[in-house]
């Protein structure tokens, strides 16, 4: 299935992907995957996107700092169905240099092309014994910052 995602009409270029089986469990009373499992994935591709970059979980421990989540916004378009597969795409759409970053998702159904859920997120940089709001380490900025999509409407410098 790794071929679908290039042939996906994504919202933004150069999605970081995951693919995602729809499990039985997934599902609500209504035969469709349940709301509360489409937050799981969107921190699911969140984790492997910030990991790919080197924002591993090693690096977090070390500065003491993480990016919380502060605010996720989701369009649920379309359900999704036990056994449907799934391409699940995210952008980080902005830094602002010192607190804030924000991320963009795309769920999407290769069988069909239908793109199922779009949803936004926001985060700010926490000290982890703290949990109060801390100015992002230089490691995640510099991470963060070069991996903000161009033309995205998210956050930006300055």
């Amino acid at each position: 299935m790794a071929g679908h995602a290039d042939s996906i009409e994504w919202d933004l270029p150069s999605p970081f992907t995951i693919e995602i089986e729809v499990r039985a469990e997934d599902t609500d009373r209504l035969g469709h995957a349940n709301n509360v499992v489409y937050v799981r994935w969107l921190e699911d591709v969140s984790w492997a996107h910030i990991e790919s970059l080197g924002m591993t979980w090693a690096l977090h421990e070390e500065t003491g700092k993480a990016m919380a989540i502060t605010r996720t916004e989701i369009d649920y378009l379309a359900a999704a169905n036990t056994g449907d597969r799934l391409v699940l795409g995210t952008w980080l759409t902005g830094y602002d240099g010192r607190f804030r970053s924000s991320r963009q998702f795309q769920l999407v159904r290769p069988a069909d092309g239908k793109t199922l859920v779009r949803a936004t997120s926001t985060h700010a940089c926490v000290d982890l014994k703290s949990q109060r709001p801390s100015r992002a380490p230089k490691a995640f900025a510099d991470i963060l910052g070069a991996a903000v999509v161009a033309g995205a409407p998210g956050l930006t410098s300055g």
